[in-house]
């Protein structure tokens, strides 16, 4: 069973859907086949290599479901909500589908898998397309059995990524939550309100749970451009709503506040625009981009469409205010300084299998006896 789970979450990351390449050859033997997978392992576990389905049908028809889900019809807006699931799944393919980096990753937990599978409850939260998945990757690959209980936002992508693990192997222990079957333990996000009520909930289980952070960015003055262009995503990819996306940038002083604002969404528009009018009436200096305002302080921004920026003498006091805020952050954008969270520039949504959630070893705690 724990072979062929492994298999399967692999196979979505080797299907042409999730990965880059045009159509391929299907050669696959999921009933009793390890024979060709001799001589692979995956911290413990047989892999084989099967590749099923062409890109352009899994990520199309991923993406174009989503839309539909949505709107029911093809507006401009729904397309590019298409768009973002489709570059959502390329993202999850390169950096958590591929071999090399699975073995890598697992090679570092030998107790793998776990002695005793657990019903694991995953509730997932739907901030970006298939933020979920990563939990989902983990709780099968350690050994366990996975109970899914995605966002109202994002349950027609869910489903579909499920229902292709299904296809490949109908044995995969992924299953969604009902309300009925107990989980004995689980990993929750959502925000801090979501968050208390998730430590009330689930007090009896062992319980990962995540709350609300934010991550900032640190400029030296001399990016290029390309940097910049990275920045710009690392900012509004998503529309801002992720927690790995920047909202707090730090500048050295005389450096000018360079930002490249892309097109936004009509509804983040509606947000700068309410956010610029109350500004104007309290009185508060701001730096208008076009679609967003820039507003210099230290503290995190409250309004989605509005970004923060700070001025520093040093990077000792950038470390500073780091590690004194730490238990806010999720990454930091930067190449002036060293952080155990560090991203490059144009990195930030697009985390490693080793780029924890909240800096807690997902895989560490589910492989606790």
């Amino acid at each position: 069973m724990l072979f062929r789970s492994t298999c399967t979450l692999h196979l979505l990351g080797q299907q042409n859907g999730l990965t880059a390449g045009g159509s391929a050859q299907v050669q696959h033997r999921l009933a009793g086949g390890c024979a060709h997978a001799k001589g692979c392992q995956l911290a413990g576990l047989s892999l084989h290599m099967v590749v099923a389905l062409s890109e352009q049908f899994v990520v199309c028809r991923t993406a174009g479901k989503s839309c539909q889900h949505a709107a029911g019809h093809n507006t401009l807006p729904h397309l590019c909500c298409a768009l973002l699931c489709k570059q959502r799944a390329q993202l999850c393919s390169r950096d958590m589908l591929q071999r090399p980096k699975l073995e890598r990753w697992l090679a570092a937990y030998p107790a793998l898998p776990a002695a005793r599978p657990l019903d694991v409850l995953v509730v997932m939260a739907g901030n970006i397309p298939l933020v979920g998945f990563f939990d989902l990757l983990c709780v099968v690959v350690a050994g366990h059995r996975c109970l899914v209980k995605p966002s109202a936002k994002d349950t027609v992508l869910m489903e579909y990524v499920v229902g292709l693990l299904r296809e490949i192997d109908p044995a995969v222990p992924v299953s969604f939550c009902d309300g009925t079957a107990p989980a004995e333990a689980v990993i929750a996000t959502g925000g801090d309100n979501a968050n208390r009520c998730f430590r009330a909930r689930y007090a009896g289980i062992p319980a990962l749970l995540r709350g609300h952070r934010q991550s900032v960015a640190v400029l030296s003055g001399r990016e290029t451009e390309a940097q910049l262009a990275g920045l710009a995503d690392d900012i509004w990819a998503y529309s801002g709503l992720g927690c790995r996306n920047v909202s707090l940038v730090f500048l050295p002083e005389g450096a000018e506040l360079r930002l490249r604002m892309p097109a936004v969404q009509a509804k983040y528009r509606n947000n700068y625009l309410q956010t610029r009018a109350l500004l104007r009436m309290q009185g508060c200096p701001f730096v208008d981009l076009g679609a967003a305002v820039a507003v210099e302080q230290r503290e995190f921004p409250r309004a989605l469409s509005e970004i923060a920026y700070a001025r520093y003498r040093s990077a000792d006091e950038v470390a500073a205010w780091l590690a004194e805020h730490d238990v806010e952050l999720q990454c930091v954008v930067t190449e002036s300084l060293p952080h155990a969270r560090r991203a490059d520039f144009g990195r930030a949504q697009s985390p490693s299998l080793t780029d924890y959630p909240d800096n807690r070893d997902v895989l560490a705690w589910l492989s606790a006896p």
